[in-house]
């Protein structure tokens, strides 16, 4: 072999494994865009990275998360979604109706797959359920229509409370609309309704101090990420103030809440991560329809009953799907 043909056989020897790194494809990125924080977020994150396993997608392994969180900041969620669109990922994860709306201005062509407790209709994230279109699908459960019922379930549980107190943050996008709801839930129930507002870790403590100097019966915490990121606070300051609460995931029980009701969001979490799996895999947000689960959970705490000297009434009992003991 002459010394020029050697010479080119070397070069093609070192050059291939180069070119074929250059020709094998990056591993797919998700975009985490959340308005909560990650450490009370945790489980449900869990829940994601399952949902991404069932489509054969492992977190490191042949797939990356980039996670960002507002942490209830919801002004942040425009800059954070911009900062993902620039990282060009594959997906993007939006955990909320601020968060799917913020990625939706950031972008018209990078798959977005949501979460929401609010219409996603009504509120411009997709043409309708069944037929999305664009590119955005996910899973709407309803947060703020279920909320009456939880009032329904707190007048049950505390028949003497003729004055309630509702938690609510008056940034969350569907604040005035479930406010409204309630109103009419109380009215309808005979008791009155006293509003606290807040929107910071010092204003929760305040409004807790507020409950006992109204000398509040009970108090309904109006779930949204960004007291579902201080549940332990929230649940806390119940035992501390000795009000009976209720709220609208199986978390709060879980951990001394007295009460909840509402749709199961590691469920609905894992739905997500199952989406987001099928869209790396090829199919297109337009043709996926977004899913609305129908079972709702009741979960009761029988310690924090008997802390509270509350006596759970058999109807709601017979009713609920854990209790805790």
């Amino acid at each position: 072999m002459k010394r020029r043909e050697l010479l080119l056989l070397l070069a093609g020897a070192l050059t291939a494994p180069r070119a074929l790194r250059a020709q094998q494809k990056a591993m797919p990125v998700i975009g985490w865009l959340s308005g909560a924080s990650p450490g009370s977020y945790a489980p449900f994150a869990a829940a994601f990275r399952q949902g991404l396993s069932d489509t054969g997608y492992v977190e490191e392994h042949n797939v990356a998360i980039d996670y960002r969180w507002a942490s209830g900041e919801y002004d942040r969620l425009a800059a954070l979604a911009a900062d993902l669109v620039r990282r060009k990922v594959d997906v993007i994860a939006a955990l909320s109706l601020p968060a799917a709306l913020a990625a939706k201005s950031a972008t018209s062509t990078i798959p977005i797959v949501f979460v929401t407790g609010e219409d996603p209709v009504a509120n411009g994230l997709v043409a309708s359920l069944a037929r999305p279109g664009g590119n955005v699908t996910g899973v709407s459960f309803l947060g703020v229509e279920l909320q009456p019922k939880k009032l329904e379930l707190l007048c049950d549980l505390v028949p003497q409370a003729k004055l309630i107190a509702l938690l609510v943050n008056p940034t969350w996008s569907s604040a005035g609309r479930t406010i409204e709801g309630l109103q009419e839930g109380a009215n309808a129930k005979g008791v009155q309704l006293h509003i606290l507002k807040v929107v910071n870790d010092s204003e929760i403590d305040t409004a807790f101090s507020t409950l006992k100097q109204m000398q509040a019966g009970a108090l309904l915490v109006v779930g949204d990420p960004f007291f579902n990121s201080r549940r332990e606070q929230l649940v806390a300051l119940a035992a501390r103030y000795a009000v009976p609460t209720i709220y609208d995931s199986r978390e709060y029980a879980k951990i001394g809440g007295l009460i909840s009701y509402g749709t199961s969001l590691t469920a609905v979490y894992r739905q997500i991560g199952t989406y987001a799996g099928k869209i790396l895999s090829g199919a297109k947000p337009a043709d996926l329809p977004v899913q609305q689960p129908t079972r709702f959970e009741l979960v009761v705490n029988l310690n924090t009953a008997q802390a509270l000297g509350l006596t759970v009434p058999p109807s709601i009992l017979a009713r609920a799907d854990e209790v805790i003991e």
